[in-house]
């Protein structure tokens, strides 16, 4: 092959040309209407071994190792961009999806692929559990950017970043069911919850020891301090995965209070993890492409039955589990309905269905297979329609406002300085007052606006308008001040609309 032919440079050169591609893919996936996934997954056909035969990859293990990896880069980078005040607020509804809500979707399609094709009940079931739960790297990618109600994309994103360890215990579980028939199924009841509850725990340690850690080691170049971050986010899922505990879930959880704590340095290190987030989803789906054979995919037998599983799938399996995991909460059937179809599958599905293929189960190959079709039918038809979907349902919220712009400074750290990030809305005191009538603590000063991407350069007479972004140069030791200044002149403008609507009410 050609790798083997030419050896390092070729490596190189093919790395290149991979990375080339996904990032041009990523630039026009949204343009087509087309989810990223499943063109990185083209990608990847295109250079195997039935494309243009560059690359021969049918490495069960290396697939599974690249693709857990890439899972804890995508996860760790979702939960630091994830607010915990939106969060909490739809807490319970994504922790009953993540669970009960799985654990329906995967024996309602376990039972069908049973009644419907010829498996044994635990392969049947093995197959519901790799399905069956939703896929942070397809969701955190699909809700990006798009204006989704906050309820609905909170609760998506929660979900799916909390429900791969349960897919993953039911995964294993199965195997273990299948390659040792003596093992009893209510034995495996206690392990889950042991699981789950290390996650937090150590997830919740690990963060706090992170964010501490980030704010009092002081390092050379601010260039590390992303690295930093990483090495924690790698670190928390193999000591908690060490101490018998789901990695994942403590990998989403520590990522939940890193991003919510004060870091130095946080823009760099979000912007960092962002960019290596999106590395680690064109090498995973990319290597997934490549490990999938074409003629083996695409033949009648496979996709018949993959159309088959999928409509049971989105249509059914997924609806009933959510309109049972949400009874009795505040969703209206119009937001269950949209839950439902927001479920995308997508790289865990098919990572998970490696683990049969590396145990040597009967079957596993064609299995990852059909798993494989399930996941692209789910992308290409749900992550296509979701804006579509949420339009028509009347879910869309206001137009997410995202800074695609940054101001960086040169030895900040020596400094002692950081720039702050403040976006104002209508609720703040400060908007509607020029610079000069604005008290900010000493020490800090705004030194750059930005509204409607367009810089302003900042002077007395400048008017903060809503929807600003404010750049605020602020010692480090006078940040906390900062920050509280900020909160309270919020506070204090809810305050008084509540005190103005209460004389509104009595006039």
């Amino acid at each position: 092959m050609f790798f083997e032919a030419f050896g390092t440079d070729s490596f190189l050169l093919l790395t290149a040309l991979l990375l080339f591609s996904g990032v041009f893919v990523a630039k026009f996936s949204s343009r087509w209407g087309i989810p990223a996934l499943i063109l990185f997954i083209l990608i990847g056909m295109l250079f195997g071994s039935e494309g243009l035969g560059i690359v021969y990859f049918n490495d069960a293990s290396t697939a599974q190792l690249i693709g857990v990896f890439a899972l804890v880069i995508i996860l760790f980078e979702g939960g630091l961009h994830t607010k915990w005040a939106t969060v909490k607020s739809v807490a319970l509804p994504s922790l009953s999806l993540a669970t009960i809500g799985v654990l329906l979707t995967s024996m309602i399609a376990g039972l069908s692929v049973y009644f419907l094709f010829e498996l044994s009940l635990l392969e049947s079931l093995l197959f519901g559990a790799i399905v069956g739960s939703t896929d942070a790297a397809a969701v955190f990618a699909a809700l990006k950017e798009r204006n989704i109600k906050a309820k609905m994309g909170a609760t998506l994103e929660a979900e799916s970043g909390t429900n791969d360890p349960m897919a993953v215990f039911l995964t294993l579980s199965f195997i273990e069911l299948i390659t040792s028939p003596d093992t009893s199924l209510w034995m495996l009841i206690p392990r889950f919850f042991f699981q789950m509850g290390v996650g937090l725990v150590f997830g919740f340690v690990l963060g706090k020891l992170a964010s501490v850690s980030i704010n009092k080691i002081k390092l050379d170049s601010s260039a590390l301090y992303p690295i930093f971050s990483v090495a924690f986010a790698l670190a928390t899922y193999s000591i908690t995965a060490f101490s018998g505990g789901s990695g994942f879930l403590g990998v989403y959880v520590a990522a939940l209070v890193i991003g919510n704590s004060e870091l130095t340095y946080r823009y760099s290190i979000f912007q960092f993890n962002e960019g290596f987030a999106w590395m680690a989803q064109i090498l995973m789906f990319v290597i997934l492409g490549l490990f999938v054979f074409p003629s083996e995919l695409f033949t009648a037998s496979i996709m018949l039955n993959g159309l088959l599983l999928s409509a049971v799938l989105i249509l059914f399996a997924r609806p009933a589990a959510v309109f049972l995991s949400l009874l009795g909460m505040n969703y209206s059937n119009k937001e269950k309905l949209f839950i439902s179809w927001a479920g995308l599958r997508g790289a865990v599905p098919i990572v998970l269905a490696t683990f049969p293929i590396v145990e040597g189960l009967e079957n596993s190959q064609g299995l990852f297979n059909l798993v494989f079709f399930v996941v692209l039918t789910s992308a290409l038809v749900q992550g296509s329609t979701i804006s579509y979907v949420a339009k028509k349902m009347t879910l869309v919220g206001p137009k997410k406002d995202v800074p695609h712009h940054s101001i960086e400074l040169i030895s900040m750290g020596k400094a002692k300085a950081e720039m702050i990030q403040y976006q104002t809305n209508a609720e703040s005191a400060v908007v509607g007052k020029k610079l000069h009538e604005v008290s900010f603590p000493n020490r800090a000063n705004i030194s750059a606006i930005i509204r409607d991407n367009e810089v302003i350069t900042p002077y007395g007479e400048t008017e903060i308008h809503a929807g600003d972004f404010l750049y605020i140069l602020v010692e480090e030791k006078y940040k906390a001040q900062l920050k509280r200044t900020l909160e309270e002149r919020v506070k204090k403008s809810k305050e008084k609309q509540r005190e103005k609507q209460k004389q509104d009410a009595a006039n």
